[in-house]
């Protein structure tokens, strides 16, 4: 924010990139996202090279708060079958909300297709975050192939997201249900 309390040309544009591209889709163009911006495409220029980088900046930024709502870092202490499971439950919750339609980040990398597009890069370090997150648990809860089970999880996250956004499906208790079986057959305690 600047000093007169009105948002910046630079946080405008990326408020308008997020609602706009989590809504609508990548293929939003400039002329769409510098009206909703309440910007010209000549400032836009001015601050970024492309849509896409302005995309890509308005995931980075979107990152810290999505990673808080899932984040195993938001279960104090506990045992690690409770931190992971505690992700699924924070997914469910979200997926009841009227505007869900899905993992941002997963998103992008579907829609685009292009692991070099700079949002395809920023999407996919996110996601590396949570599978992170779910082997370092793993290790701690004593699974055989840490490895193998966080990349488990993290489909599950991803598919019951999917199926989520595009209103196929409820997962009222069945993703969490889907990761405990999970964590079961891995021996996590």
């Amino acid at each position: 924010m600047s000093s007169t309390g009105t948002a910046s040309t630079r946080d405008r544009l990326l408020d308008a990139a997020a609602e706009l591209f989590y809504r609508e889709g990548a293929s939003i163009g400039v002329e769409t996202l510098c009206r909703t911006a309440g910007v010209s495409k000549r400032s836009m220029y001015q601050l970024f090279d492309s849509k896409d980088e302005v995309f890509a900046a308005s995931l980075r930024r979107r990152a810290p708060a999505y990673e808080e709502q899932l984040a195993l870092r938001s279960v104090e202490a506990g045992p690690p079958r409770t931190r992971i499971l505690y992700v699924f439950e924070r997914l469910e919750k979200l997926a009841e909300t009227a505007d869900y339609r899905g993992c941002p980040f997963l998103a992008a990398q579907v829609e685009l297709k292009d692991p070099a597009h700079p949002a395809s890069i920023v999407a996919e370090e996110v996601k590396r975050h949570l599978t992170d997150a779910f082997r370092a648990e793993a290790e701690r809860g004593g699974a055989a192939d840490p490895e193998l089970l966080a990349r488990q999880l993290s489909l599950v996250f991803d598919g019951a997201s999917a199926r989520a956004g595009a209103r196929v499906e409820s997962l009222a208790g069945l993703a969490v249900t889907t990761a405990a079986a999970l964590l079961d057959a891995a021996g996590v305690v």
